[in-house]
């Protein structure tokens, strides 16, 4: 029995830092596979600050990345580009994560060629297609198409039941994100940025935030600094740490209603191991961000998620994760909460992890290995 060729497709840096640790582990199997990993360069730089986190390096760079991108030209370039790599390659599984464009792109052109399909975080559902937008249709397009679904959750599992999906093809497997951050958090961690170094060191509670989805541009990223600005006033003792996303429109509005405040600090895109360790010596984290729900509560962190849903119900059923809108009132009273009495912040810190063990991309492989015939056994499942 040959060995068999697995590509590995990603584009962003939350599908790198996912997907690396199951790259790893597939390379401890050089026996059984040749791992090729292409990337489209949907993110750049922040890709690639990730990649070397994990001394990963791509064998294959699409680069198609260009500012102001529509989703219709990556869509469009990803599909053309990624078409020609698997021609040339024709591995026998394809590997994909998640629900970007690339996932999308790389799903369909895996089904053009009739090579089978993995899909790492299948069945995740928020069951509105506008909310992820548009990551809530790629998944679920991406979920057609694939023939091993690793489901990280019993619940990403029972969406996928729910919608007709063979159990034989369903694994649950735990999140490749805990994998990724308990491989990156470390007690002694040193920052290199100043303004990091000192408001950690102070004394100071700190507040971690991200924003930057697209379906909260406008009026609702208004809401949501508004609060911010409100919570900071109430609160002496708390600094807010903002690595401010690189697009335009998220940037424009950031600088101009959150900067000129001397406890709120607007900082550009960390690289994954600061900003895993950023969250560990936080006190919250208020965003918008569907990765940070899975990460969060490898350190029984509170996150306020500023969404009206989410495709991870297990952070919110866990009490992890706490669903406030985007109301601006909303936002502002559930943080202020949490600050100021210590029930309800040790309501979400005195809990259980309910995505992973650090275990889920070594059943990711071991699943692989079965598949092919080089072992007898599937892996014993995640249990959350």
């Amino acid at each position: 029995m040959g060995k068999r060729k697995i590509m590995v497709l990603f584009g962003t840096r939350p599908e790198a830092t996912k997907m690396c640790p199951v790259i790893q582990e597939l390379k401890k199997y050089t026996e059984f596979f040749e791992t090729k990993v292409v990337t489209t360069g949907q993110h750049r730089e922040q890709l690639y600050q990730a990649l070397n986190h994990f001394n990963i390096t791509p064998d294959v760079d699409l680069a198609l990345m260009k500012e102001n991108q529509s989703l219709a030209y990556f869509t469009s370039a990803a599909i053309a580009g990624l078409d020609k790599v698997v021609s040339e390659d024709m591995p026998d599984l394809i590997l994909v994560h998640g629900d970007t464009q690339t996932a999308l792109c790389g799903g369909l052109v895996a089904f053009f060629h009739k090579i089978p399909v993995g899909h790492v975080e299948a069945g995740l559902r928020s069951h509105n297609k506008y909310s992820p937008w548009p990551e809530e249709v790629n998944r679920k397009i991406v979920d057609v198409v694939t023939d091993l679904l690793f489901a990280p959750t019993s619940i990403s599992k029972e969406n996928l039941l729910n919608e007709g999906y063979s159990n034989e093809n369903i694994f649950v497997t735990g999140q490749t994100a805990v994998d990724a951050a308990l491989y990156t958090h470390k007690e002694d961690y040193e920052f290199k940025n100043t303004i990091l170094k000192s408001i950690l060191g102070n004394g100071s509670r700190v507040i971690t935030l991200t924003a930057h989805r697209r379906e909260n541009y406008g009026e609702r990223m208004e809401n949501m600094f508004n609060a911010i600005r409100r919570i900071v006033n109430t609160h002496p003792d708390v600094n807010v740490v903002y690595p401010v996303h690189l697009s335009p429109i998220v940037r424009d509005k950031a600088f101009g209603m959150l900067s000129g405040h001397d406890r709120i600090h607007l900082i550009d895109p960390l690289e994954y191991p600061d900003m895993i360790n950023l969250i560990s010596r936080s006190y919250l984290i208020i965003s918008d961000s569907g990765g940070l729900q899975e990460e969060t509560p490898v350190f029984r962190k509170p996150l306020v998620l500023m969404r009206d849903t989410t495709e991870r119900p297990e952070a919110v059923n866990a009490n992890a994760v706490y669903l406030s809108g985007t109301d601006e009132s909303a936002i502002y009273n559930i943080t202020n909460q949490l600050l100021g009495d210590s029930e309800s912040y040790k309501r979400m810190t005195d809990i259980n992890n309910p995505f992973g063990d650090g275990m889920a991309s070594k059943r990711i492989v071991e699943i692989i290995t079965k598949h092919f015939g080089f072992a007898s056994d599937l892996p014993i499942e995640f249990k959350g």
